[in-house]
């Protein structure tokens, strides 16, 4: 990872929101079409076209060998979950992570999605790890450094006897899809790198119901809760300013598409 910190200039960071909202306008397409039956493949297939028709070029696809648009993380799988032949069931929940670029510039989000009937506790991790999202966009502030961010995750997930995923971060966003500085998801406050206004962030909460603990499985891709039990991963591209973050993702549209098929919690 680029050990240089990148300032944007605000025509920069604008290139940076829109291909965010492109992402968040295929997460959209996303939300409309996961269901029980449908296979990851297709997601992903449907991804890539959606983006090269709206004149973008996906983000993963290609990037350190990565064969596919979309990586989709099921139950117990963190993140980098590869697209394929999987069909999606009932009560699964499923973390879908893209990027595009356009313009010279990346936009990151992804956001986990429940399908069908997911149960209670698991619902509870999601609204959680959201919340995390949240209380960590709200540390991205000018003068404010990386731990203030982490530890507002770490402090809201923990009091939900969460675990914290260490081994994966958030990163810098801009020319390159990561960039510096890494943005962990727990810390200190007053520690890490200071953030300054024009810093592209994307903060990626991955919480666990249990253990903060994870693996790789033998795809060279795949992470996975060790104790089996199911993770969720929200993340937003934002933007340093002072006083208050400035969101450059959405998720408005994939609400949207819940809300009309009725399965927003």
């Amino acid at each position: 990872m680029a050990r240089t910190v990148h300032i944007l200039s605000d025509d920069e960071i604008a290139l940076v929101r829109e291909s965010s909202l492109l992402v968040g306008r295929t997460l959209a397409e996303v939300a409309g079409m996961i269901a029980p039956g449908v296979t990851t493949g297709e997601l992903d297939r449907m991804a890539e076209t959606f983006i090269r028709d709206n004149g973008g070029i996906p983000g993963f696809k290609g990037l350190y060998g990565c064969p596919s648009t979309l990586l989709i993380s099921v139950n117990s799988e963190v993140v980098h979950g590869l697209p394929g032949d999987r069909a999606l069931r009932d009560g699964d929940v499923a973390s879908v992570d893209c990027g595009v670029l356009m313009n010279g510039f990346y936009g990151d989000s992804a956001y986990t999605f429940c399908v069908g009937e997911v149960a209670a506790e698991t619902r509870t991790l999601l609204s959680v790890t959201l919340e995390c999202l949240a209380k960590g966009i709200e540390q991205a502030v000018a003068g404010n450094r990386t731990g203030d961010i982490g530890h507002a995750i770490q402090q809201h997930a923990e009091a939900h006897g969460y675990g914290v995923v260490r081994e994966l971060v958030g990163h810098g966003v801009g020319r390159k899809l990561h960039e510096a500085p890494e943005v962990p998801n727990y810390g200190r406050r007053g520690q890490g790198a200071i953030l300054r206004e024009g810093m592209a962030l994307a903060i990626e909460p991955m919480i666990n119901m249990g253990t903060k603990e994870v693996r790789q499985l033998d795809d060279g891709w795949t992470i996975v809760t060790r104790d089996g039990r199911p993770s969720a991963h929200f993340e937003h591209t934002v933007c340093v300013r002072a006083g208050k973050a400035e969101v450059l993702s959405t998720f408005s549209h994939i609400e949207d598409v819940l809300k009309r098929k009725g399965v927003m919690a």
